[in-house]
């Protein structure tokens, strides 16, 4: 049987250095062997969120992407950027 994933995003509201602080507090109590924990998180939290979750086996995702692989959308993201960082889930 396929595990569950519990996945939550905090929207606008934590800078990279809250968002690693909250990581570091959380990940010992959010890891489970019966769900799978996913942290979506805005663009600019994902390089520190990644860093501190590294090896604790929680997923980490992005708030949003854009469809297009490359061109001139300005402040987008694209799969391939994404998931040369390390980020499983959008």
């Amino acid at each position: 049987m396929r595990k569950k994933i519990v996945a939550g995003n905090w929207k606008m509201n934590k800078t990279p250095k809250e968002a690693a602080e909250f990581c570091k507090l959380m990940k010992e109590k959010v890891v489970s062997d019966a769900i799978e924990v996913v942290f979506c998180v805005p663009f600019v939290d994902l390089y520190p969120v990644l860093e501190e979750l590294k090896g604790t086996g929680i997923g980490v995702g992005a708030e949003n992407m854009h469809f297009a692989e490359s061109g001139a959308y300005t402040g987008e993201v694209s799969a391939q950027m994404l998931k040369e960082m390390g980020v499983g889930y959008v």
